[in-house]
């Protein structure tokens, strides 16, 4: 299994333990993928997830460029357009897993950016 989806497995799992309900995974479209998309107390949550080995060249969370902010943001837009969700209130959240030698580091950002469609 790839370091990536193992990350990936392991957010799923820290997720569902925090109340999340995962709606999908791996959601893609032509602007981008979404890793998760979950609902949690009638918001829908569209979230990256970051996975690395160690934290030496930055952490996972810094991975998430103005770029695929855009990308991630124009897929949900066109996720909550198919669903018809433009009445749910939704938010970008970034999980990062570290998988260190000692065990796995888990990191959360709630509200982790704004929408960016330009």
């Amino acid at each position: 299994m790839s370091l990536g989806k193992w990350g990936e497995d392991t957010a799923v799992n820290y997720l569902r333990h925090a109340g999340f309900k995962i709606i999908t995974r791996n959601y893609q479209h032509i602007f981008g993928e979404i890793d998760i998309v979950a609902i949690k107390d009638g918001t829908y949550i569209f979230i990256e997830v970051k996975t690395r080995r160690s934290v030496r060249y930055g952490h996972p969370a810094e991975a998430v460029t103005l770029r695929k902010k855009r990308q991630i943001s124009k897929a949900a837009l066109e996720y909550v357009t198919r669903h018809q969700l433009s009445d749910y209130p939704m938010r970008f959240d970034v999980v990062s897993v570290i998988k260190k030698p000692e065990g796995t580091e888990i990191s959360h950002l709630e509200s982790a950016f704004d929408a960016i469609l330009y």
